[in-house]
């Protein structure tokens, strides 16, 4: 077996060689961390490390680590065809064997040279103490069979459920409008260690109607969907949230069930793809214990993760896909949609306007509806039939993103069963006449001034706690605040103010609520990307730049480690020639190696080296 500093040398050759995105891939997949590899042989190193090993052979399914195990028992590097034979002849399946190597060489699993492959000493010793670790053996991981058989879904239960998948569905769906629209209020403070501020969370839950502990997983589907998205620490709605709370039951689903499909792994998706009408749970999870033997808590963490999500969105229900489910992981979101919207309930587009100012609506309100009626009501249930309320408050709410008298009773009027009773009408009317009796204006220096035709009023906005925080100061006949037009508008609104912001001219504008600028996390300091750059400028393949540089370094490895290596020499006529050699030192520009072939110790300049290689 070739010794491991042999191992080092042929994989910092291979690393060098590599493209910065296949490097980014490796470090990734990998989970190298690099704050102290300086060069590929301090990577090679880092990527021999046992732990390091034993993470990467956990990423591995059986099949592949077959194909791997029975390559390390070779002595000398073969082809993927030699490799197949080997993989032939132990009575395992050989048709992904060339797969299976492709995918361990972009691992670092094994190193390829001239279309041969071989395993890394570190590499082989480690699956050969798998035993100590209570993990197969190469004859068990051929011989041992699933350990569950996989549960078919029986006809009877489809109807079951599918029900239970449409309520999941409708439920989960229902809830990121809820989470939309409260974030649209007042945004949600990320904590520096993750997750969602106690109060936040509390009062995202209670908007929801959900626990507590629901919030991070509804937060997390919303997220990946595009719906809202970190700025600056805060969680707020992005600019696709709007489009999504006017679509359809359908669309919203689809685009929350697409974002779960897109998101999931290629090795999740392939165990999904090839369960997608088989029992999950329990019987899903010691199949992929099985499939995976190294993967640990790291693959039941990701497939529970993936499942959790898949109930919520009705994908499945009591761990059996749904017929949208199935759809979905076979055939793609359109089919699974159109199953989905099959089986929920029927959408309405009128309500019952109460005297008591409340709003009845008779079954899930189309989501165009409900989206506008929002603007000028506060929910008060959610279910298949929601409730609504109008207030002074809201009707001033509904004023402020550019609504106005005419337009909410025509809405109104538009969307009741019964006509706009007179306690509503009047109720608009009064809102209506007082709406604007508090102005915000910009000012010079991005602050903003506030006035009122009545004193009353700015006595009560300079006592009113609930905004002390604008720090507002009288100065003549306005109120200032040190902050900009935007927030102090938006905090008076949600404070339940009739305020109207204005421009210069005192002219009546509509400001536009706050959005996420991207729905995409936070920018982070790219740490691989700086770790591929100092591999470059320390092992440049540039031979004027660096090139003496990474001799003397796989020659100072081979010294260290005894390793026999192949060194191609350049002659006086131009050819070159190969010799194996042991080297011994380097000094004065010469390289002295023992040539064991011809029992005789060479001395050969460095400057007519060509290159340096492991023994073949």
């Amino acid at each position: 077996m070739p010794a491991t500093d042999e191992s080092a040398l042929a994989l910092a050759a291979q690393l060098r060689a590599l493209s910065d995105a296949e490097l980014s891939a490796l470090l990734g997949a990998r989970e190298v961390r690099g704050a102290s590899i300086k060069d590929f042989f301090d990577l090679a190193d880092a990527l021999l490390d046992p732990d390091s090993i034993q993470l990467a052979l956990g990423r591995l399914d059986r099949s592949a680590l077959v194909t791997l195990a029975t390559l390390s028992d070779s002595d000398i590097p073969v082809t993927a065809q030699d490799a197949a034979a080997l993989v032939t002849a132990r009575g395992a399946a050989s048709a992904a064997v060339a797969a299976h190597l492709a995918a361990a060489a972009r691992m670092a699993l094994v190193t390829r040279a001239d279309d041969r492959y071989a395993v890394p000493t570190a590499v082989a010793q480690q699956l050969k103490g798998w035993p100590a670790l209570g993990l197969p053996t190469l004859d068990e991981l051929q011989a041992t069979p699933a350990s569950a058989a996989l549960v078919p879904v029986s006809q009877t239960e489809v109807r079951v459920t599918d029900a239970g998948s449409a309520e999941h569905a409708f439920a989960t769906s229902t809830s990121i409008v809820e989470l939309i629209s409260e974030l649209q209020h007042e945004s949600a403070r990320e904590l520096a260690r993750g997750g969602v501020a106690l109060p936040d969370s509390k009062r995202l839950a209670a908007s929801m109607g959900v626990d507590i502990e629901r919030v991070p997983e509804l937060l997390d589907i919303a997220n990946r969907a595009g719906l809202v998205a970190l700025d600056s620490g805060r969680w707020m709605p992005t600019s696709a949230s709007a489009d999504w709370l006017s679509g359809s039951s359908g669309q919203r689903w689809a685009r929350l069930a697409s974002a779960w499909l897109e998101r999931l792994p290629a090795d999740i998706r392939v165990i999904l793809g090839h369960r997608a009408h088989a029992v999950w749970g329990d019987q899903l999870q010691e199949y992929v214990d099985w499939l995976f033997p190294a993967g640990g808590e790291h693959m039941r963490e990701r497939v529970l993760i993936y499942t959790r999500d898949a109930q919520l969105l009705g994908i499945t229900s009591d761990h059996v896909p749904s017929t949208p489910g199935t759809a979905l992981i076979t055939e793609g979101p359109e089919t699974a949609a159109a199953a989905m919207v099959a089986l929920f309930p029927p959408e309405v587009t009128q309500v019952y306007l109460q005297h008591d100012l409340s709003i009845v609506s008779p079954g899930p309100l189309a989501p165009a509806v409900d989206a506008r009626l929002r603007t000028m009501a506060d929910v008060e249930g959610r279910a298949l039939a929601s409730t609504y309320r109008v207030s002074t408050s809201s009707i001033y709410r509904a004023m402020a993103v550019g609504e106005t008298v005419q337009s909410i009773r025509k809405f109104l009027s538009g969307i009741s069963l019964t006509g706009i009773p007179q306690p509503l009408e009047y109720l608009i009317a009064e809102a209506g006449n007082r709406y604007g009796l508090v102005r915000v204006a910009a000012m010079d220096g991005g602050r903003a001034s506030v006035r009122s035709t009545e004193e009353s009023m700015m006595r009560t906005l300079l006592v009113d706690h609930g905004i002390s925080s604008l720090g507002l100061t009288r100065v003549g006949d306005r109120l200032i605040s040190r902050f900009d037009q935007e927030l102090v508008f938006w905090s008076l609104s949600e404070a339940r103010y009739p305020v109207t912001a204005e421009n210069a001219n005192g002219d009546v504008i509509v400001l536009k609520r706050p959005t996420a600028a991207r729905a995409a996390p936070a920018e982070t300091v790219d740490t691989t990307a700086s770790l591929i750059e100092r591999l470059r400028l320390g092992s440049s393949s540039d031979p004027d730049v660096t090139g003496a540089a990474w001799l003397l370094r796989q020659l100072d490895v081979a010294i260290k480690g005894k390793v026999t290596i192949t060194v191609t020499v350049q002659l006086n006529d131009g050819s070159t020639t190969d010799f194996q050699l042991e080297p011994a030192s380097v000094a004065g520009g010469r390289l002295r190696a023992l040539d064991r072939k011809a029992d005789i110790e060479r001395t050969l300049p460095l400057s007519k080296i060509v290159s340096v290689s492991s023994a073949r």
